[in-house]
């Protein structure tokens, strides 16, 4: 003769443990059940069994492991090297207009400053940006590191100028082009 017991998660102890709803009984009167807090990677059933070194009191407990399934792990696109040369071309622009405002800071280097960041970019556009999720800070630092190597002034400056650009409109961009293509 076998019975499963209740069990129905503890209001005190949220959906994280389990207790049995009945009451507990001295064994002497009915076979019980006791509070047990699991973790939640378990499954627990609780089973009265017949058995001869047993008595009918005590419930057996049996405790399966739930099957855990592997984390689905989204797969970004690979870049697209048309939508990588338009962005360029817009970041070019844009990182002109905003840098050319700073005159005392970039002085005659101006031109080179903007090409070291827009070779960065772009190396960043074909090789791993592939849409929303994949803009990293990395091409930025590696803007800020070359331009210190090559001695160019306003490194701070053009690599946090190129950053704000390209959080404000690059995902967007790959939005709408996206939207576009057919």
């Amino acid at each position: 003769m076998s019975s499963f017991t209740d069990i129905v998660p503890s209001p005190k102890m949220a959906s994280s443990s389990w207790v049995s709803t009945r009451a507990l009984l001295t064994p002497a009167k009915t076979p019980t059940s006791t509070t047990l807090f699991l973790p939640r990677p378990a499954c627990l059933i609780l089973h009265s069994t017949p058995h001869p070194s047993l008595s009918l009191s005590s419930p057996k407990l049996f405790l399966s492991p739930l099957p855990a399934s592997p984390p689905q792990k989204y797969v970004y696109p690979d870049p697209i090297p048309e939508f990588a040369e338009a962005e360029t071309q817009k970041f070019k622009s844009e990182l002109f207009k905003k840098l050319s405002k700073d005159k005392d800071t970039f002085g005659d280097d101006l031109d080179a400053v903007i090409e070291v960041c827009v070779e960065v970019f772009n190396n960043f556009l074909h090789k791993e940006y592939g849409g929303p999720g994949t803009l990293l800070v990395e091409p930025f630092t590696d803007m800020f590191v070359a331009l210190k190597e090559k001695k160019l002034p306003g490194a701070p400056v053009a690599a946090r100028a190129s950053l704000l650009w390209a959080q404000n409109y690059v995902d967007h961009d790959w939005e709408v082009w996206n939207s576009n293509s057919p």
